[in-house]
């Protein structure tokens, strides 16, 4: 199996949701961790109960067999919100021939979207040169993802 994408392979690829697929797995698979805890879904660890505190998430179960109050604590996980922003200017086409920066904020770009798709996090994308050309709403649904692979793939071929 290939560890690497050659330029040639980033050329021939059509399908910029493919591409950016290819580019993520392997690189980063798990969801963002937070260092705070809390009470969600990802049990962490156990904790003495303090006097004073919600009885809510003591575990009783524990508390049968040890007769000692312990409180169950989990990970919290942070929702991330990423924007991307791609700048179309004159500049963003040097060199003319091959790999330019533009084909390269395109191809980045798409596999940002697949990478916080993958991780059900937030998303958005702008396009701007002189002024705003495309702004797109912060949004984790498929159905927003897809529209912004559209969105640079319509670009790729409007300005590649």
């Amino acid at each position: 199996m290939k560890s690497q994408i050659t330029e040639q392979d980033l050329l021939q690829t059509g399908n910029l949701e493919f591409l950016a697929k290819q580019v993520v797995e392997g690189f980063i698979t798990g969801l963002h961790k937070s260092p705070f805890h809390g009470f969600s879904v990802e049990f962490a660890e156990h904790r003495q109960y303090n006097t004073g505190e919600s009885i809510k998430h003591i575990d009783w179960k524990l508390f049968a067999r040890t007769e000692k109050l312990y409180t169950k604590r989990f990970e919290e996980e942070t929702n991330l919100r990423c924007h991307i922003i791609i700048d179309r200017s004159s500049s963003m086409y040097f060199p003319e021939e091959g790999f330019n920066k533009i084909r390269f904020s395109v191809y980045a770009a798409a596999s940002l979207i697949y990478l916080m798709k993958k991780q059900r996090d937030a998303v958005a994308l702008s396009v701007f040169s002189d002024e705003v050309e495309f702004v797109s709403q912060t949004k984790s649904s498929m159905v927003h993802a897809k529209m912004l692979f559209n969105k640079l793939e319509m670009r790729k071929m409007m300005l590649l």
